[in-house]
């Protein structure tokens, strides 16, 4: 193979671009350009002169091997000005802070009169004074103190700042807000049919407080002989959030910001004032409420045969909760169906179009893999009690498959009308992951794998006939990350998952705005208008005109929904890895068993059974042996001895640190029967079954590990000697001045 470096003309080297520092924890950086090709990778010596956020212009400099190109920062375009987050530290006389986010990379200056009455060790807000350059560290001023850093909640408030999550709705949100009635007004009702009759219910988790959907379903038979129609009416409510909540008004400035709820533990920052989201637009029990309806006709293989959307007055007829219908739907006899007699034929009649629905969910080859997702159960002052896992009932499916069926017609109901609107879109995979994939499952040699121009029903058969397997937790979660991320967009090229050619969010307006704008393009299309997002106006069809810029606004709104739901889903991951993190501070030095969960060059991602808690076991606590990395097969394997490490692998292992500023947990591998039999089965691999009976069988591999482990010993030992008589000298040299101590 030529090590020549490839070929860049002159103009392309000493070319300037423009983009956003992304900072990385370990000094170095990145700049995401704006034309969105790939990043441009910064030295720790040109980070020095700006922080995490920074929109910059720079020159590319130089290609390395593999040609990436590495930047020269030339000019500071606009600094970020979202406050930084972090801790308040008096180290040698020196007030600094350490930013949460280790992504800024540099400590803080704040002279004396910038605390702002803030303590050494409490978490603050500060507020750049002066930036930092190639020669000095940046000031700032305390401008907000949050408390200290065990208190209660704090994870939470760390997180809505450190992500830039709006937290606060702005005064004129709230006035209008307080405004708004407490019930619906007969004015509301106008030009809208009648549903209150109709025996809709609820049916959400235990700890739900908004209900922005509800069901119901009945048989429905329609005509004689081949034309007849045979099946069910099945009626999904969406609540109104439209009629309350105008283009342009407070409300929605403050929700088009948000874009999204943001759920934590114990906390949920709303994208609507309360008034809306638990009261005025949730479908609570026994209380009239204005909803925008999909109605729809599904046959008994499935089929949406026809729908129509109206705008209504329903009121829920019961409020449940998904382990009560799944109980009910198991034992039709049972204590939770004898408390709701009344309702027990409806919750049967859905259960009815469910499994009608999947039945053509098969047919599309929509993908459905099953996976274990856990939940976090805190006390009352907000620690961890317990991790469990959520189990996903029949119920849950069942209300799934109703919302997909309204999505899917939202979504049809859009593009047979030609009317711009936000999709939601996710594409298969790209060529390169594709590549990746198609390696990986000929490696395994199942003799199954995707085409070239892969459908989605390729990787459902492949999820089903790799089910039963025990790597199929690998290879499930090869299928998972070959395919791309789901974003809102205005271009529909159809929904890959989904098996769908078009598909929307119509069902969850009270938390996601793509939603709320799904719902006035809707309703304009029913009056016979448009919506134009530009001026939120609705006009005629006949006279409405795609304004300029319409296409693009509709893109931009996209790519900041989907942007922000990211972020959501970024605070709520940190906030449960740091409550994860301080409930394991509480176990250094255990022992568990655990699953190889990833498995990475640097070394294994392992869960522990019955904690649901995730830590790394750094290549070099596995043996005083080379480790090579196979991306091909995703696996770890010894040179000399032989022995893999892949998804699925069985190991014990010991609590060894915990960094709660880095959200990381280390394991390091406790010898056990277990580790001894997949080194006895690693040997039989290398040299055969004659090879390990040789080694003296289980007892010759244990030898072997011993040996292994005691060379792993003896090289860690001489490790600890060199950095202890490297501490010893620094503590003799002098110290260098304006430099903060190292802190866990």
């Amino acid at each position: 193979m030529s090590d020549s470096k490839p070929s860049i003309d002159a103009a392309t080297l000493m070319s300037e671009v423009e983009g956003v520092v992304q900072g990385h924890r370990d000094g170095h950086g990145f700049v995401q350009r704006a034309d969105r090709q790939g990043d441009i990778y910064l030295s720790p010596q040109e980070m020095r002169s700006v922080l995490h956020g920074d929109r910059v212009r720079l020159r590319i400099v130089r290609y390395d091997r593999k040609g990436r190109p590495e930047g020269r920062v030339l000019e500071i375009l606009e600094r970020r000005k979202a406050p930084i987050i972090g801790r308040l530290l008096h180290e040698s006389g020196i007030w600094l802070v350490a930013p949460e986010d280790k992504r800024y990379g540099q400590d803080i200056m704040v002279p004396k009169n910038g605390l702002a009455n803030a303590a050494a060790g409490q978490v603050v807000a500060i507020e750049l004074t002066e930036p930092p350059s190639l020669y000095s560290q940046p000031m700032g001023r305390v401008t907000e103190v949050l408390g200290e850093i065990d208190d209660p909640g704090m994870e939470i408030e760390i997180a809505v700042r450190k992500y830039e999550v709006p937290h606060r709705f702005s005064p004129e949100t709230l006035a209008q807000a307080a405004e708004l009635p407490d019930a619906i007004r007969p004015a509301d009702r106008k030009g809208r049919i009648d549903l209150t009759d109709v025996p809709l219910v609820t049916i959400d988790g235990e700890d739900a407080r908004d209900f922005d959907d509800a069901v119901y379903a009945e048989p429905f038979k329609q005509g004689r002989g081949k034309s007849a129609v045979d099946g069910w009416r099945l009626v999904v409510a969406i609540a109104d959030v439209s009629h309350y909540v105008k283009p342009g008004e407070p409300i929605d400035r403050d929700a088009y910001e948000r874009a999204t709820s943001v759920y934590f533990p114990r906390r949920v920052i709303p994208m609507l004032p309360e008034k809306l989201s638990n009261g005025l637009c949730s479908l609570n029990p026994d209380e009239d409420r204005l909803a925008m309806v999909c109605d729809m006709i599904v046959t008994a293989a499935g089929v949406i045969h026809a729908y129509q959307f109206y705008p209504a007055v329903i009121c829920s007829q019961a409020r449940f909760t998904y382990t009560e219908v799944a109980a009910i739907l198991s034992n039709t006899r049972g204590p939770e169906a004898e408390r709701r007699t009344e309702r027990v034929a409806d919750l049967l009649h859905l259960n009815d179009v469910y499994r009608a629905l999947l039945k053509e969910r098969a047919r599309r080859g929509a993908i459905d893999f099953e996976t274990t997702e856990t939940q976090i159960v805190c006390d009352d002052s907000g620690r961890i009690e317990r991790i469990e896992p959520r189990t996903r009932t029949e119920a849950h499916k069942l209300i799934e498959e109703a919302m997909l069926a309204a999505n899917v017609c939202s979504a049809d109901f859009i593009a047979q009308a030609k009317h711009p609107a936000l999709y939601r879109v996710h594409e298969g995979p790209t060529p390169e992951k594709r590549t990746l994939l198609q390696n990986y499952l000929r490696a395994l040699g199942l003799g199954l794998s995707i085409s070239d121009d892969p459908k989605p029903g390729e990787y459902q058969s492949i999820a089903a006939a790799t089910a039963d397997r025990p790597d199929a937790q690998q290879i499930h979660t090869m299928l998972l990350r070959s395919m791309q991320q789901a974003i809102y967009t205005g271009a529909n090229s159809g929904h890959f998952g989904l098996a769908y050619p078009a598909y929307t969010h119509f069902t969850s307006p009270i938390r996601r705005y793509p939603d709320l704008l799904v719902h006035r393009v809707i309703k304009a299309l029913l009056g016979g208008k448009r919506y134009s997002l530009i001026s939120g106006a609705t006009e005629p069809a006949g006279r409405a005109k795609k304004g300029a810029g319409e296409e693009e606004q509709w893109e931009v709104a996209g790519a900041h929904c989907s942007a922000n739901e990211r972020r959501a889903d970024e605070a709520s991951r940190d906030v449960e890895a740091w409550l994860k993190c301080r409930y394991m501070r509480e176990h250094l030095g255990e022992e568990f068993g655990g699953t190889v969960s990833a498995v990475t060059s640097f070394g294994l991602f392992v869960q522990l059974d019955g904690l649901y808690v995730e830590g790394l076991v750094h290549i070099t606590e596995l043996g005083g042996e080379y480790f090579r990395f196979d991306e091909v097969r995703q696996e770890l394997r010894g040179e000399r001895s032989g022995l893999r490490y892949v998804v699925g692998s069985r190991l014990r292992v010991q609590v060894s640190r915990v960094d709660l500023d880095g959200r990381k947990i280390d394991f390091r591998l406790v010898d056990d029967d277990a580790e001894q039999a997949m080194l006895l089965r690693a040997r039989r691999d290398k040299f055969g079954d004659a090879a390990g009976k040789a080694g003296g069988g289980a007892r010759g591999a244990a030898a072997e590990l011993a040996a292994v482990k005691g060379a792993d010993r003896a090289l860690k030992a001489s490790a600890r000697s060199r950095a202890a008589s490297a501490k010893r000298a620094a503590k003799s040299a002098p110290r260098a001045s304006g430099k903060s101590a190292k802190r866990r």
